[in-house]
């Protein structure tokens, strides 16, 4: 080939390359369009405010938003990804530091699309891809909420603590082409108002997906809505595993009713389970202030999620025994002397208040985190109605070695029929390491 035509041929490639890099950079940097438009007069709607209330409740936006001690929603919260560390930013309608200079159809695409004014793209940390089923109606109300019913904090945002290029944020675009659904959720015509209403709760402003649904490579939920088996399958996440919201009878809710569930979300506890980890802060903050009717209507959306035995195994069944006839047994002189006086030789438990270890999820998982997070570093304070809970696990990471906390723990995973994998010293280590003890106050977070 010629030096001309050579120099032809690379003209002639030079203009399709010319013209994708200006679609590839117009696709990453442009702002969604949304179909929001202002109401000032809408925004300051006292009822409208209110409702704006309960959505953030639904949606829990003070737990990420907010710090212990710190102002409502003006952020702060360090939050670790696989990248590195983020901060949750100001969402308080101060001008300049927080969104107070954002128009309706700004904090749309800020909430539903992951884009903040300028086209910025928001690290998927913020659950847009959930908040994406968000309704209309609910947008604008929590517009109305964040703009008139929360009190302006001038507080800069912390950077970022990802290196770069890491930190380059214009490859979320093509991530959000690829793992995002577009458009708020939509009826099923198949199902009544209450399953729908739970689905879009449960997909939409509730996010549970974002904890119990397990991520792929790309950091993405492999599933945002019942169609896939993985959704809300069970997940490790942040040193806990957050179980399986399906019909699983070892590690989901197959052996809860409804009543139980909606039980659990609104008092924090039942005869199988007391919230720990990071599901206290989601009851302190959020379902404890939802509706009965939303309970109800998550518990049934939840109950028709088929469980899977390939991945759940066989079905738990409690077999009798006393820990104190088995002293000979590594962990078993540990359990009866620390931990039998609340969970009980038989392993059941004290009502609702010490939870049972017989058939715990924990006990039956093969993921060991959170037997060996909650046994390390304790459980915060259950704050029901502003009151904090006068029981909580206490941490024993101080008492126990690495050792005596493996041991112990796998006695009560192979005790009173739990059949989860024994727990190795090297995991107990390896947590003890990376995490700390839980915060012995309770930690209430004010919404206004």
């Amino acid at each position: 080939m010629t030096r001309s035509s050579t120099a032809k041929t690379l003209g002639v490639l030079a203009v399709p390359c010319l013209v994708a890099a200006g679609l590839l950079a117009w696709y990453v940097t442009r702002e969604p369009a949304s179909a929001l438009a202002d109401s000032p007069a809408a925004a300051a709607d006292p009822a409208l405010i209110q409702r704006g209330e309960y959505v953030a409740r639904l949606s829990d936006c003070v737990a990420c938003h907010s710090v212990p001690e710190g102002a409502p929603f003006a952020g702060g919260l360090k939050m670790a990804t696989p990248l590195g560390a983020i901060y949750a930013t100001n969402i308080t309608p101060d001008p300049s530091t927080g969104i107070g200079a954002y128009s309706l159809a700004d904090f749309d695409r800020a909430v539903r699309h992951g884009v903040a004014p300028g086209g910025r793209r928001l690290y998927p940390a913020m659950p847009y891809p959930s908040y994406a089923k968000l309704s209309d109606d609910d947008v604008r109300a929590l517009y109305a909420f964040f703009n008139k019913g929360v009190r302006p904090v001038a507080q800069a945002n912390t950077p970022g603590e990802i290196p770069w290029p890491l930190n380059l944020r214009w490859p979320i675009a093509l991530w959000n082409g690829v793992f995002t659904d577009a458009g708020p959720y939509a009826a099923k015509a198949d199902q009544d108002p209450q399953w729908n209403r739970g689905a879009y709760l449960v997909q939409g402003p509730g996010h549970c997906g974002s904890c119990h649904t397990p991520r792929g490579l790309a950091f993405n939920e492999k599933a945002l809505n019942e169609h896939s088996e993985a959704f809300v399958a069970g997940a490790l996440l942040d040193g806990w595993y957050a179980p399986s919201l399906r019909n699983d009878p070892n590690t989901g809710l197959g052996r809860w009713s409804e009543a139980d569930i909606a039980g659990f979300l609104k008092t924090g506890r039942n005869q199988h389970a007391v919230v720990y980890g990071s599901m206290t802060e989601a009851y302190n903050n959020s379902t404890q202030f939802m509706s009965d009717e939303d309970l109800a209507a998550i518990a049934r959306y939840l109950k028709s999620l088929p469980g899977d035995p390939k991945r759940d195994g066989p079905a738990w069944q409690y077999q009798a025994v006393s820990a104190a006839t088995r002293l000979e047994a590594p962990g078993a002189h540990t359990y009866v002397t620390l931990c039998a006086s609340c969970h009980g030789l038989e392993g059941r438990g004290q009502a609702e208040w010490m939870p049972p270890l017989a058939g715990a999820t924990s006990a039956l998982a093969k993921e060991t985190a959170s037997a060996i997070n909650i046994t390390l570093n304790g459980s915060q304070r259950v704050v029901t109605a502003g009151v904090p809970d006068a029981y909580r696990m206490p941490a024993f990471r101080e008492h126990l070695s690495d050792r005596e906390i493996a041991e112990v723990l796998s006695f009560v995973r192979s005790t009173w029929g739990n059949h989860g994998a024994a727990v190795q010293a090297k995991e107990v280590a390896k947590l003890r390491e990376h995490t700390g003890p839980a915060s012995a106050s309770p930690i209430i977070l004010q919404m206004r």
